[in-house]
């Protein structure tokens, strides 16, 4: 090799290693983020808990709270998880049972404001008339908060949510019917996303197929957005079952939908994916991930594993190379014993892929 041509390799090979330390250079798939379940949660009161787990001791899988979400996105979080649930009207769910419950047994309900409850839309809140305290009660309202935050703070890595829609409450008198989600349900989400936020603020499944013929197809050949692009930008997933899902990209051939689908690894629109066992799917998980898809699992469910101490499925979630890692515990205060966080082993919530990228010479700022 000529001289010239050792300086001119040399000085490319100094270039690219520069900015994979600097966490430049890196597809947005090449990071691994902590992110939260049910993030827009507010704790059960404990005399309604108290009373819950009399009748079904089951339910102290709902015994869990988050802090705000905008303070959870200061903490470094960078994934979401909101449930929705469809109140054209408004009102269906401004007067929960639990409230009356509590009034039952003598016990003062802490303030709950009935205001955001009766607008029209889509609400926010993980089971109906029982775990009904949310941190923003309507899905406009969370969404404003998220992009409030995201455009002062532009430089942040994606903020990736995953939205729920549920379908069912609990059948029993007195309490709200949750209305079920059809083709034109779905339409009205997407339309609320689209209220809030415009295709500048987002990374699309569009945008992601480029001049592919599919989305799939772009995220094995070409893999997702740089880094430096996609810092921003807000990311959604539609976790709602192979049913649902089918539905929402039936009609969906040019990809205009602003929600990625989690659906069969061979479909057109593959491209991310909800794993959330990742002790039994860490193999299968981090195939994809090697392929170029993105997942999101979880490292806790049901407070189980809080409540043992037990971090078996962290350890699997991050050996996987799963692009997001969900928990209730990203703080130790939020835990039963005050002692269970999950957090990567520099204190932090974001780091490089440990599959896609070598970490001795990544860095992620």
């Amino acid at each position: 090799m000529k001289t010239r041509d050792k300086h001119l390799f040399v000085a490319i090979l100094t270039s690219v290693c520069f900015t994979a330390v600097n966490g430049q250079g890196l597809k947005m798939n090449q990071t691994q983020v902590i992110g939260s379940h049910n993030s827009y949660k507010i704790g059960i009161e404990q005399p309604l808990m108290d009373m819950i787990l009399t009748d079904r001791p089951e339910a102290i899988g709902l015994a869990y709270t988050h802090i705000p979400i905008t303070d959870q996105l200061d903490l470094g979080l960078r994934s979401l998880e909101i449930d929705v649930l469809f109140d054209p009207e408004g009102g269906r769910f401004s007067n929960p049972k639990g409230l009356e419950m509590l009034s039952s047994m003598g016990k003062e309900a802490l303030p709950y404001s009935q205001e955001a409850m009766l607008q029209p839309g889509f609400k926010v809140l993980h089971v109906p008339d029982i775990d009904f305290r949310s941190h923003c009660a309507t899905f406009k309202g969370c969404l404003s908060d998220i992009l409030d935050w995201s455009k002062a703070h532009s430089d942040h890595l994606p903020i990736i949510i995953t939205i729920n829609p549920k379908s069912d409450g609990l059948d029993r008198p007195g309490f709200a019917k949750v209305l079920p989600f059809d083709k034109k349900v779905l339409d009205a989400l997407d339309a609320e996303i689209m209220e809030i936020l415009t295709p500048d603020d987002l990374i699309t499944p569009k945008q992601v197929k480029g001049g592919q013929t599919t989305l799939r197809k772009a995220v094995l050949n070409n893999g997702w957005p740089d880094l430096a692009h996609a810092r921003g930008k807000i990311l959604f997933v539609l976790d709602a079952g192979k049913e649902l899902t089918d539905l929402y990209i039936s009609d969906d051939d040019d990809y205009n939908k602003p929600m990625f689908s989690d659906t069969d690894t061979d479909n057109p629109h593959a491209a991310f994916f909800i794993m959330n066992n990742p002790v039994k799917q860490e193999k299968e998980i981090a195939g994809l991930v090697q392929q170029g898809f993105m997942v999101r699992t979880r490292s806790d469910a049901d407070t189980r594993e809080a409540r043992l101490g037990d971090k078996t499925r962290f350890e699997a979630a991050m050996r996987s190379g799963a692009q997001v890692i969900t928990t209730d515990y990203y703080l130790k205060s939020l835990s039963p014993d005050k002692d269970f966080e999950i957090i990567f082993g520099d204190g932090r919530y974001q780091r490089c892929n440990p599959v896609l990228t070598k970490s001795s010479t990544c860095d992620l700022p």
